[in-house]
């Protein structure tokens, strides 16, 4: 695995989105550890031993095999943005990973062509770079493979990649860019490739967490900081939300109450059909978490604060439910000061511009 250095970017307004131009893999103002690794330290709890949490490492992960430059991530960042990627010429994969609404959907669950209504929330693509498994469920293995699994998906895009292929082959301007890149006409992997190097680029990082463990104590204000002890000691976040991206890429059953189109959702059991895997999903990132509304995997929750009741209670009934459950016992203060910190992993806005389709 080959590491892209994290390059700087400009930063406008409340809303934050990638320019055209700031593809250059982009580097936190806020430097971590001079080895580029974080965090240092474990936390124990009950007995169970996590990685502490802390800032970005100064690179993030990139295959050898889909190494990352301007023109590459500039022509993912087109196809990302490119409603002819489905059936109807309408569904782009920034329609439910929409960079104005965290890279996520605001719906419950998304909609599809023709309106179909899915199962799940739209996960968000904020490093997503540093994920070991991709979806929900962690059926896909890499970005690469995360990027094409939607266009064919009834649900979802609707278009076979045969078609795709086919159609964008038409186009003059992904014609050009693809000989340019890749050496040859327009073809999936590549286009997989392509759409893949654009989202190593979404990277939240610089917020006031990062800036106060790098030692600014003015960053977070003391109902933050008592958060965070909260969050690393009795309300037990750390356990499943650790390491430096604040997930332990691991799937865990919490017992959400099932809500949305789909009756039932065993999860990573449909990929691996192990019994222990029956309701469980994949720990999300907690970075930026404010702006990914709503949450968990069928957005059973619309507010932190529901998310937090919900966990104060130890989870919901389910027979599989993750021995890592328990109640917390958390006081209304003490659950006030645990969202205080979970929205001061806020990252700075990443500067966006609409990307021109080719023709």
């Amino acid at each position: 695995m080959m590491q892209i250095r994290l390059a700087s970017a400009g930063f406008i307004g409340v809303l934050g989105l990638i320019s055209a131009t700031a593809f250059s893999p982009f580097v936190p103002s806020a430097q971590a550890s001079p080895s580029g690794h974080a965090p240092h330290g474990t936390v124990t709890i009950d007995g169970v031993t996590v990685p502490d949490i802390g800032p970005l490492p100064t690179s993030t992960p990139m295959p050898a095999t889909n190494l990352n430059y301007a023109a590459k991530i500039n022509l993912g960042k087109q196809l990302y943005f490119d409603g002819r990627l489905s059936k109807s010429g309408a569904i782009s994969c920034a329609f439910c990973h929409n960079p104005g609404t965290g890279f996520a959907d605001p719906r419950q669950t998304s909609i599809g062509i023709g309106g179909g209504v899915g199962g799940r929330q739209s996960p968000t693509v904020y490093n997503t770079a540093f994920n070991h498994l991709q979806f929900w469920d962690g059926r896909a293995r890499s970005l690469e493979e995360q990027a094409i699994g939607p266009i064919h998906n009834p649900i979802e895009m609707g278009e076979t990649h045969e078609d795709l292929v086919r159609k964008l082959g038409k186009v003059k301007g992904y014609q050009q860019q693809f000989r340019a890149v890749f050496g040859s006409d327009v073809n999936l992997q590549d286009l997989a490739n392509a759409i893949a190097a654009y989202e190593r680029t979404v990277i939240s990082t610089n917020s006031a967490f990062d800036k106060y463990v790098l030692g600014d104590p003015k960053a977070m204000d003391e109902a933050a900081i008592r958060g965070m002890a909260l969050f690393k000691g009795k309300a037990r976040c750390i356990l499943c939300h650790n390491g430096s991206n604040f997930t332990d890429n691991q799937f865990h059953n919490l017992g959400v109450p099932q809500v949305g189109p789909a009756k039932e959702d065993l999860g990573r059991y449909n990929v691996t059909r192990a019994e222990k895997d029956k309701g469980a999903f994949k720990t999300p990132t907690l970075r930026s978490i404010i702006e990914t509304t709503p949450y968990m995997h069928d957005g059973a929750f619309k507010t932190l604060e529901e998310v937090v009741d919900f966990l104060n209670e130890g989870g919901g009934a389910s027979q599989n439910l993750s021995a890592l459950m328990k109640p917390l016992n958390l006081t209304p203060e003490e659950k006030t000061e645990l969202v205080a910190f979970l929205k001061a992993l806020t990252g700075e806005p990443i500067k966006f511009q609409m990307p021109k389709l080719p023709k």
